[in-house]
């Protein structure tokens, strides 16, 4: 069961992801979360530093969606100026916003990766269609709407139960 929430990949952030090993291992599309993963909850523009890794990502040759729990307010604002496609009230870890962004790309399962900072949702979700995963650790905790407070506490008692399989190695863990 925790063998879901495992992440094929754990890095300290995006720019931490090796988007050319990715790219030749075959896949071409990347479904990402917004809040925590890309910026701060509360955040309502991209740093610069995001800037440049979005034309990074274009650049070699992905497709990019944003798949947010959020609401089209939220998403939207981040998004639209940013010419990015997004898709808001996921309801992650259903199925539907995953497969939704793989149709936004025509892509397939094989060729799409996964980014996000929560177990419950985008690894979860993710690893359900059988995308490849990859855990960032989220960019700030403490101003978390209440349904992430409560998938953290979550994620505790899954990763304590993943240390004692030995599946959730520290060194993975990278902080």
């Amino acid at each position: 069961m925790f063998e879901a929430m495992l992440p094929k990949l754990q890095v300290n952030t995006v720019f931490d992801i090796d988007l050319e090993d990715l790219y030749n291992r075959g896949y071409r599309g990347i479904v990402t979360d917004l809040d925590n993963t890309l910026v701060g909850a509360k955040a309502p523009n991209a740093t610069p530093e995001l800037i440049a890794w979005f034309a990074k990502v274009k650049e070699i040759g992905f497709q990019l969606v944003i798949v947010s729990n959020n609401n089209m307010n939220r998403v939207s604002v981040f998004a639209t100026p940013l010419d990015l496609r997004f898709v808001y009230a996921a309801r992650k870890p259903s199925h539907a916003p995953f497969r939704k962004a793989m149709k936004l790309m025509q892509l397939s399962e094989e060729q799409t990766i996964v980014v996000g900072d929560q177990l419950l949702t985008d690894v979860l979700g993710g690893n359900r269609l059988g995308l490849y995963t990859v855990l960032v650790l989220p960019i700030e905790i403490g101003d978390e709407g209440w349904r992430t407070r409560f998938n953290r506490r979550v994620e505790k008692v899954a990763i304590g139960r993943l240390r004692k399989m030995g599946k959730w190695l520290e060194e993975d863990k990278k902080k």
